[in-house]
């Protein structure tokens, strides 16, 4: 498949309404590239829903191409579930609770092997399978962002899933414009060329972001709303 245009997304965190109206807005043709950032999970009321929604996205594969990068909340839930991953003893105090509750529990303390019971295999899949990072030149996609003074191949999976400042604050040593989510941020953070942030803390209220990196275009949903704002930055890039 020959790409045509890349559309990245930052956190979504268990809201679906804001994404589907989002992805229908965009304007789609075959050979398009959607990156998700990762974070689908968690706080938000319908975790589930997303997952469901990304997998029927999915089923015009033929048509587009999907990448789906794995966040520090997904990287909990796996854990928390006994399988990789990181920090899940701090999954139900992150926003597990809600989506947990989108998979039909009830319960303040939930088993992680009761968990595990009742959320579909199709999902489980989607988390197992879930990409640390994804590079598409010039730009590197990471949910979290890297530590700026190591190569790539250096970087953990606790630093592209969870650093912040460190990296927020500070030139990289790559070849790349990072593309990431994870800190949310009032607006899009831009400190080129270093790095692009696109969380925009949708599940606080805010809005959720998607960049395409091409034309270099925004396109936001504010929570709660069905409108989808189109805004250039092409002149924020250096030339």
């Amino acid at each position: 498949m020959t790409i045509m245009r890349s559309y990245v997304i930052g956190d979504i965190h268990g809201c679906p309404d804001e994404l589907v109206y989002l992805v229908q807005a965009l304007p789609l043709e075959s050979g398009d590239r959607l990156v998700f950032l990762g974070d689908y999970i968690d706080r938000g009321p319908d975790s589930s829903g997303v997952i469901s929604f990304l997998l029927e996205l999915q089923k015009d594969r033929g048509a587009y191409e999907f990448v789906f990068l794995k966040g520090n909340h997904e990287d909990m839930l796996l854990s928390y579930l006994g399988l990789a991953g990181q920090h899940g003893d701090m999954f139900l105090f992150n926003g597990g609770k809600a989506t947990l509750a989108s998979y039909g529990f009830s319960k303040a303390e939930i088993p992680s092997h009761e968990a595990l019971s009742l959320i579909p295999s199709a999902h489980m899949d989607f988390y197992r399978n879930l990409l640390t990072y994804y590079v598409m030149e010039p730009f590197l996609c990471v949910h979290a962002g890297i530590h700026p003074l190591k190569p790539l191949k250096d970087q953990t999976e606790s630093e592209l899933f969870w650093i912040r400042n460190q990296f927020i604050y500070s030139p990289h040593t790559l070849a790349y414009t990072v593309l990431f989510g994870h800190t949310p941020q009032h607006d899009v953070f831009y400190d080129l060329p270093y790095k692009v942030g696109l969380d925009t803390g949708l599940v606080y209220g805010n809005k959720l972001t998607c960049l395409e990196t091409t034309e270099k275009v925004l396109y936001q949903i504010q929570r709660g709303k069905r409108a989808v704002k189109r805004v250039s930055i092409e002149s924020r890039w250096p030339t």
